[in-house]
């Protein structure tokens, strides 16, 4: 390759390198902040929830209490008026249904709702562990109970970190005066990281 072709290439590189650093910048800053505050939650009380109880009924004839399979319980309905009564939030991660009672989970990013229906009285009781802004920032770095969407923005942002990556060490063969030391340097952090999974990881 020419000298010409070789320093278009690497100008099309160090473009490439510098717009997928910027377009990918908000998510990799989100996910390296958050990988210290999923790594140590309880420096900015991440580990404290809060937590609320309510209690409250539904109509009887919505539990079907004579039917011990559980087959006519209007589950619609359930899950409306519960949501629309404590504006529950997050995704129906669970409805069980046993002879005697309806239990519900209602699951979001650092969030849960439980909910025990009692079938003979239409009764229920109900838990809410509401997130700090800690604990919803960690579940969203694990794309934890955070839908479809944020998982596929979770799959752009690693493909984005990898195609950063690549292209930065691409740029690197492209400086030839620093070259050699890059290329030691990434050794030594790759070292590292190997040495610390094989060695010091239980």
């Amino acid at each position: 390759m020419s000298a010409k072709a070789k320093l278009r290439l690497a100008g099309w590189i160090r473009w490439l390198h510098l717009y997928l650093s910027l377009v990918s910048f908000a998510a990799l800053l989100f996910f390296s902040a958050t990988g210290l505050t999923l790594n140590h939650p309880s420096w900015l009380g991440g580990d404290a929830p809060r937590l609320e109880e309510f209690e409250g009924s539904l109509p009887v004839d919505w539990l079907a209490p004579d039917d011990a399979a559980g087959g006519a319980v209007r589950r619609l309905e359930i899950v409306e008026r519960l949501r629309s009564t404590h504006a529950l939030q997050g995704a129906l991660d669970a409805f069980e249904i046993d002879e005697e009672q309806c239990i519900l989970s209602f699951q979001g990013p650092g969030y849960a709702a439980d909910v025990i229906v009692e079938r003979a009285s239409g009764t229920y009781a109900l838990s809410i562990s509401r997130p700090t802004w800690v604990a919803y920032a960690n579940d969203l770095h694990k794309g934890r109970h955070a839908g479809s969407s944020w998982s596929l923005l979770i799959d752009v942002a690693a493909v984005l970190g990898v195609l950063v990556s690549a292209t930065g060490l691409l740029l690197l063969f492209c400086l030839k005066k620093r070259r050699r030391t890059g290329l030691v340097v990434i050794a030594i952090g790759a070292a590292a990281v190997v040495a610390v999974a094989w060695l010091l990881v239980p």
